[in-house]
């Protein structure tokens, strides 16, 4: 599996994009994304989205319409990324462009994409839907806001639930296992066990 990263937008917003034999992944479409993958020549077949916040899908529709790609996204997160004055109600200066799901994507131990065999882990509390993608052959777990090194997800904004949140982490990431490198919506990579080990917010919680 060859995985390149694009950072992005105002809130330096990771996404990454998996080369395989029957096509392109791309897992979350910050700003800037569409032109990366101009410039670099890359096509994307099936786009996953880990949680609708406006700095992970800025770019979606933009993709969806020039590569033709199908997207995926948690039917929790359908008022965020269908409904153009979702973000100014809840306070935000962003509007949407509306991204239409070809599938909604639930929990499940085996989600067949373009030839990767992802675990989907559903751990809401950053907000609703948002959901990890774990390419088990590859041990590498595409975390969204959920977890990231030395931090996790923010629970302050509307639909956040710290409870939720850390249960989710200790209940269904951590048990993946130590060896397991995260790759987060922000931030630099890490590892389930580095996590464990170090992070303040799972120090004594596990």
């Amino acid at each position: 599996m060859h995985i390149d990263t694009f950072t992005g937008g105002a809130f330096e917003t990771n996404c990454f994009l998996i080369q395989t034999a029957s096509g392109g992944i791309l897992v979350d479409a910050p700003e800037g994304a569409h032109e990366w993958l101009q410039r670099s020549g890359a096509r994307v077949s099936v786009l996953l989205l880990t949680h609708g916040h406006i700095d992970h899908v800025m770019d979606a529709a933009k993709i969806q319409a020039a590569h033709g790609c199908r997207v995926g996204y948690h039917r929790d997160g359908i008022a965020m990324l269908t409904e153009p004055g979702f973000f100014r109600r809840i306070g935000f200066p962003w509007d949407i462009e509306p991204v239409t799901a070809d599938f909604f994507i639930e929990e499940t131990e085996s989600l067949q994409v373009e030839g990767v065999d992802f675990q989907v882990l559903h751990v809401p509390g950053h907000c609703p839907g948002s959901l990890c993608f774990f390419a088990k052959g590859e041990r590498i777990l595409f975390g969204g806001d959920v977890l990231f090194a030395g931090g996790v997800g923010r629970w302050d904004l509307p639909g956040g639930d710290r409870q939720l949140l850390l249960s989710g982490i200790v209940d269904k990431v951590l048990p993946l296992g130590d060896d397991v490198r995260v790759l987060p919506g922000h931030g630099p990579a890490t590892t389930v066990g580095r996590e464990r080990a170090t992070n303040p917010f799972l120090v004594g919680a596990v």
